[in-house]
Formats: C-alpha cells, sequence, structure tokens
C-alpha cells in the first residue's frame, strides 16, 4: 500500500515489467536501535522471494549514531564563513547553514572542505557546477541539514550521512536473504543508490524509487519493498 500523503501509483513499469513499491511504516529510529532489528521487527513479515528492499539513507545514519542535534555543535568562524557562499538549491537547505557546514568541516576536515568551496568558486566562473562536492566527497553531500525532517527530534538535528552503506547492505542481505539498497531520494526527483548488496543495480534501484514512493516528511516509512508483479 502507498503513504496516503503520496499521490502516486504503488506499480510502476520498467522495460514492459511491473514492479509495486510497498513503504513499511516504522516507530520513530534511534542511535539505540539497529537497522537488523528494524527490518525483523517490521519488514521480514512481509518479504517474499524476489523482493528487494530499499532503506532509507538518514535512517540508517540514525541508528549509528550520526544524528547531530544543533545545540550541541560548536560553529566555527570557517564554517560561519564558508556557508554564506553555498549555493542555494530547491531541493533542501544542505550546506547552506552554519550547522550543517560545521558537521561537514568535522566529517570531511578543514583543508578538504577550502579545497572543495575554491574549487566550488572557480566553478561558478566558468560554469562548471557541481565541484564542491565532487571535492569534499559524498559524505558531504549527504549531509541534512537541521529541519530537512519534520518529526522531532530530528527536525532539530543535522544527520550526517551513513557509514559504510555497501558493508551495511550486504551484512543485512547476508543475514536475511534478500537484496538490499540503501537509497538517497527527495521529492523533487533526485535518487541515487548510495550501497547495496551484490547483484543489485543501480540504474534499477535509481528508475523504481525516482518519484519517492516512501516520501520525506511525516510518513515514517524508512522501509520499502520492491516486488515485481
Amino acid at each position: 500500500m502507498m503513504n496516503k500523503s503520496k499521490n502516486l501509483d504503488p506499480v510502476v513499469t520498467i522495460n514492459g515489467a511491473r514492479f509495486e513499491r510497498i513503504p513499511v511504516e516504522t516507530r520513530i529510529l534511534t542511535s539505540a536501535d539497529t537497522m537488523s532489528e528494524i527490518i525483523r521487527e517490521y519488514a521480514l513479515q512481509h518479504i517474499q522471494p524476489g523482493d528487494i528492499l530499499s532503506l532509507s539513507e538518514s535512517p540508517v545514519a540514525i541508528t549509528q549514531g550520526r544524528a547531530i542535534p544543533v545545540d550541541t555543535l560548536k560553529i566555527s568562524p570557517l564554517a560561519n564563513i564558508l556557508w554564506r557562499f553555498v549555493t542555494k538549491v530547491p531541493y533542501g537547505i544542505g550546506l547552506r547553514a552554519p550547522a550543517s557546514m560545521q558537521c561537514a568541516i568535522d566529517e570531511c576536515g578543514a583543508p578538504r572542505i577550502v579545497l572543495a568551496a575554491l574549487a566550488g568558486f572557480v566553478g561558478k566562473l566558468i560554469g562548471i557546477k557541481g565541484l564542491f562536492y565532487k571535492v569534499a566527497g559524498m559524505q558531504a553531500a549527504l549531509i541534512d541539514a537541521a529541519e530537512t525532517s519534520v518529526v522531532p527530534p530530528y527536525n532539530h538535528t543535522v544527520i550526517k550521512g551513513p557509514l559504510h552503506p555497501e558493508k551495511v547492505a550486504q551484512e543485512l542481505s547476508d543475514e536475511f536473504g534478500f537484496p538490499v539498497a540503501v537509497m538517497d531520494i527527495n521529492d523533487i526527483g533526485g535518487c541515487w543508490m548510495i550501497g547495496a548488496s551484490e547483484g543489485v543495480s543501480k540504474h534499477f534501484m535509481e528508475t523504481v524509487m525516482k518519484d519517492n514512493p516512501q516520501g520525506q516528511d511525516d510518513e515514517m516509512t524508512p522501509l520499502c519493498i520492491i516486488r515485481r508483479v
């Protein structure tokens, strides 16, 4: 069943084959949870042979303790300078806030972020987009600013990207016996597979999940089963 708040067809057709997306609702996750426990509690009874399980990247990160309350962050002078130069984008705040920029510095190191900022500045001058994140790396790109989530207490936290998503997906697949993918998706068409167990097609996952059937508001559906019908 599709989320009630998402006016989408739960079934999509890809290369002549039909696939159903089944969001799985859970409770609010915390760093005391593990994805293994959450899958066992909420998804395992619904999984059928041939299914793929998609995990949203932010909940995976939350279970790894990577949700950082804004009021615990000490914002450096460097973060207070650099966030102002981040380009506004339609899909979220990203690093255009002191707190999320500070998390990028903490995660990637000040030298790399400064180099990325210089690359981004040069890219703007010569008309090349995306140089900041190419230099800063995936972890900088995955940071979700405070207020991105509407679910307390995560509306007041910066959520860093999950660590080792490929390894997480493979370990869960080995444990449960079905394919697993970790996805970074937004509501305006951005869809990236950032890690998956062996044999999962990046192109397929980014196509079947592109319209974000899980949503990113208060749906509380960090898991999604993909099933051929």
